[in-house]
């Protein structure tokens, strides 16, 4: 619950739907500092709502990780005596 609510994760969760992206292309697009990237991914990945789709490496020979999320939807309600979540997996991970 507490990743869903961070403006950030969430930007960076929902925005790794479709298409997996390398921590740099997040910092670029969400305009969040690297570091704070691979914390958010870190912080995500142990939950288990995003995942590393696979490695690239680059034309100077560095490895990088392509992100993606594991969910596509999240529905929050709020009843008593706890706030529920229902998450719906991404069909994209294929």
């Amino acid at each position: 619950m507490e990743a869903l609510a961070d403006a950030q994760s969430r930007s960076i969760l929902f925005s790794i739907i479709k298409q997996g992206k390398t921590a740099m292309e997040l910092s670029e697009e969400h305009r969040i500092p690297l570091s704070s990237v691979y914390k958010k991914i870190s912080d995500l990945e142990e939950i288990a709502l995003v995942r590393v789709d696979k490695w690239i490496l680059s034309e100077n020979g560095k490895k990088f990780k392509i992100y993606k999320s594991r969910i596509s939807k999240a529905d929050v309600s709020i009843r008593k005596p706890e706030p529920a979540i229902s998450l719906t997996p991404n069909d994209q991970n294929t």
